[in-house]
């Protein structure tokens, strides 16, 4: 189910792209993510294993994504690598606009099981608008409007 969102934003593209690139700081601000561990490769310091814990009312669900952060594009690109999905991947890239930021995020997934699949994708797919919104509220908050 591939989904994309836009939205401008009144802060600098690399304080949007610091802010996506805090995986740990996450859980504090993103909604249902209840966890988030996260291991730099030692050998690409602008890769990231990132293991996400999320909480949908009583399910409880967590997978790792590779990420990879190109601060000098200002692009982050995520790719799952286990979890319920047969395959997530998605990107951030922040482009000068005005006096601040054109924020674009794609995302393009398939929940692995079948039956999950018919009640969770709309249900997955609908949270991305409102993560977008949490990451747009936190540099407002981080920053000032």
């Amino acid at each position: 189910m591939k989904r994309s969102f836009e939205r401008h934003v009144p802060h600098l593209p690399q304080r949007m792209f610091e802010i996506v690139a805090d995986l740990e700081d996450y859980p504090r601000f993103v909604p249902n993510c209840r966890n988030m561990a996260v291991q730099p490769d030692p050998a690409n310091p602008d890769m990231r294993l990132a293991r996400m814990t999320l909480s949908f009312g009583p399910i409880t669900q967590a997978y790792t994504s590779r990420v990879k952060l190109d601060p000098e594009a200002l692009v982050i690109e995520v790719k799952a690598v286990d979890g319920p999905f047969a395959y997530l991947d998605s990107r951030w890239r922040f482009e000068p606009e005005g006096m601040g930021t054109r924020v674009r995020f794609e995302i393009d997934f398939k929940i692995s099981n079948p039956f999950v699949a018919a009640v969770a994708e709309p249900a997955f797919a609908a949270k991305q608008e409102e993560i977008m919104r949490a990451f747009c509220d936190e540099a407002d908050r981080r920053y000032g409007i």
